[in-house]
């Protein structure tokens, strides 16, 4: 809504979805990274960030009274169906269409839409706030990717 409101695009229909939330961090869940990182080291917080299956640790918080910790696996197989689902729908019926969503389900879509490995994976970055803008074909190919 921010980002319409900027582009004077008021009244355009906003949809949100749970599906597209940020992955959860497991025992890591609203940790600092570097702090993160000088306990655990840096490899592996970069493992449990970067890596496709591979989830943080688990354990029961008052912040994760579950014990829920997700891979980017995990993420996907959440994320997917829906962008599949309504997200491709609208894109093959034309329509333009802006995700704006958190970091882990964005390298989730990026990987689907790209056809990225899982090695290939572990070195997608996506900048927070620039938008990626792709372009696609009547069949849904990429024809095009920029970086804003």
């Amino acid at each position: 809504e921010i980002a319409m409101k900027a582009a004077g695009k008021i009244g355009i229909p906003v949809t949100r979805a749970k599906e597209l939330n940020e992955r959860h961090y497991g025992a890591l869940q609203g940790l600092n990274k570097a702090e993160t990182a000088k306990k655990y080291s840096d490899e592996q917080v970069h493992i449990w960030r970067r890596s496709y299956d591979v989830p943080p640790p688990t354990d029961k918080t008052e912040m994760n009274p579950e014990g829920i910790s997700e891979s980017l696996k995990d993420t996907a197989a959440r994320a997917l169906p829906y962008f599949n689902q309504h997200v491709m729908k609208d894109l093959k019926e034309g329509k333009n269409v802006i995700i704006a969503a958190h970091g882990n389900s964005l390298r989730a879509i990026v990987m689907e839409i790209e056809a990225l490995t899982k090695e290939q994976v572990l070195e997608l970055n996506i900048p927070t706030g620039t938008p990626l803008v792709y372009d696609f074909d009547q069949n849904l190919k990429i024809i095009s990717k920029k970086i804003l």
